[in-house]
């Protein structure tokens, strides 16, 4: 990869990451690119030349977490644990993520989840989340396909995964919880387990 572009990508994620903490404060509609840029110290023209429209913006950035978050579940689908320690490892991996890239889930949870009319065009459903959608549900029907896991719909299964993962990096997000969110991970991946296992 040329230095060129290696830049470039880098700066992308820099306007993203600013974009994302923007629109989860001050709300996607009320957050506009020269809002963006200003927070950049950039031009709004430059901005330009990275994301064509805030729409775009919003959509990129709704895949570049997708893709982050997909390829660390991809690694606990990879290894060869047990399934037991499988979903000790995707819940952990899944709060690391939140405790490194705060911004870009913040964004998931408070943007991408509560304007879902904005993404209606090229993402609507799960077409810009089909990473991390993908390695939940090789993890499912793998864990099925064995025996391990109860056959369920996957759709109950995603959120009896998904949905307890999202809401405490919520309320850790809020400022709610009372320890650290890397201390809820046995406990949520036991309920996890409980839920899922035959």
């Amino acid at each position: 990869m040329s230095k060129l572009k290696t830049e470039k990508e880098l700066k992308k994620r820099e306007i993203m990451r600013v974009a994302c903490k923007l629109f989860a404060q001050k709300g996607y509609h009320n957050t506009t690119m020269p809002d963006i840029a200003k927070a950049l110290g950039m031009s709004v023209g430059n901005l330009y030349n990275y994301f064509s429209s805030k729409e775009e913006l919003a959509k990129e950035i709704m895949l570049f977490t997708s893709k982050l978050v997909g390829e660390r579940l991809r690694k606990v689908n990879e290894s060869n644990l047990d399934f037991k320690e499988k979903t000790k490892l995707l819940v952990k991996s899944f709060l690391q993520i939140a405790l490194e890239e705060p911004e870009l889930i913040n964004y998931f949870l408070k943007v991408y989840l509560v304007n879902t009319e904005v993404f209606k065009d090229d993402c609507k459903g799960f077409a810009c989340v089909s990473d991390v959608v993908t390695e939940v549900m090789i993890f499912v029907s793998d864990g099925v396909e064995k025996g391990i896991f109860r056959n369920q719909d996957f759709f109950t299964a995603f959120v009896t995964i998904m949905g307890p993962l999202g809401g405490i990096v919520f309320l850790h997000n809020e400022g709610l919880l009372e320890k650290p969110l890397l201390e809820y991970a046995e406990e949520l991946a036991q309920n996890i387990w409980n839920a899922l296992k035959a």
